[in-house]
């Protein structure tokens, strides 16, 4: 597979929505994919790591990255923390005979179908309701109740934009939500 027909499957939501659960399934089944790992200028998580989980950079490396143009999108998703893919990534898995996925934000989701037109598959994971995402994002226990409440509005926002995708699946059961985005995807590649 080279650059001219790589194709990127993007799946954005908001946090809590099982996004990268459908995204780590999808990896299981169909070894054709490869994930686009992202940068961020935010500290690592838990037991995040560097080149697995995102590729953290200072605030300093991510500004110079910017500046040289290394980006096919960023944006600042939270205050202070920057998110974004970088060209190198996407070129590096399609020279590997990949298809690429991304686990995104809504931004960047769309940002990226706009530049990739029929290329991409854009998918919005939808919850069943605004309360059980919260109740998702608390079961967590990864994050202060201010960062929930954060989480929370912002879910309201990105909302709003599900019809600007492709495709909605709503995550309310999640075996059959692994089975619509298993159909879709294997539909979009074949």
């Amino acid at each position: 597979m080279s650059k001219e027909n790589g194709k990127l499957i993007i799946f954005s939501a908001p946090s809590g929505s099982g996004k990268t659960t459908l995204v780590r399934h999808l990896l299981s089944e169909l070894p054709v994919l490869s994930f686009s790992i992202s940068a961020t200028s935010r500290a690592p998580r838990g037991k995040e790591k560097h080149g697995h989980d995102y590729y953290f950079l200072s605030q300093e490396e991510f500004s110079n990255s910017i500046k040289k143009g290394e980006f096919l999108e960023w944006e600042e998703v939270y205050k202070g923390n920057k998110y974004g893919t970088l060209k190198r990534e996407v070129e590096r898995l399609w020279s590997e005979g990949k298809h690429v996925i991304f686990d995104i934000d809504v931004v960047g989701g769309l940002n990226l179908k706009q530049q990739f037109g029929d290329r991409a598959l854009a998918v919005f994971v939808g919850v069943p309701s605004m309360q059980e995402l919260e109740n998702r994002l608390r079961s967590r226990k990864t994050e202060t109740e201010d960062k929930i409440q954060q989480r929370v509005d912002k879910a309201h926002e990105e909302s709003k934009r599900a019809d600007e995708f492709d495709v909605v699946v709503v995550n309310s059961e999640l075996e059959k939500a692994k089975a619509d985005s298993l159909k879709l995807v294997s539909d979009f590649i074949s």
